[in-house]
């Protein structure tokens, strides 16, 4: 992966929480899908990606969030998202209509009340 991003691991019983530092965009995007891909296990009903560490998301990054989400409504899971009110990506998702296809929370608290 490129060091423009980071992905790491986090856990809140059996939820896998991924938590991406950095930009996601063309030059990363299909890495970082792959790495939060790998935290789903058989025990898994939604993953949680929090981006609150997230300083850029391009069309890339973008699509990669729908892609996911469809994946894990294909197989009955669910994506939840992590997105502070004031970050520099609010709006892109916004615009793009992620929000309206997969559930934004502004606090990974509040992520966790509605994924868990």
């Amino acid at each position: 992966m490129t060091w423009i991003a980071t992905v790491s691991e986090e856990r809140h019983g059996e939820l896998p929480i991924a938590v991406i530092d950095g930009e996601i965009d063309a030059s990363n995007a299909a890495e970082i899908a792959d790495r939060v891909r790998v935290l789903l296990s058989n025990r898994s009903a939604a993953l949680l990606v929090d981006l609150t560490r997230t300083t850029y998301l391009d069309s890339a990054g973008i699509n990669v969030l729908f892609e996911l989400g469809t994946e894990l409504r294909d197989r009955q899971l669910q994506l939840h998202l992590v997105v502070g009110p004031e970050q520099p990506i609010t709006r892109a998702i916004s615009l793009t209509g992620l929000d309206a296809v997969v559930p934004v929370h502004p606090t990974r608290e509040a992520a966790l009340e509605h994924a868990g």
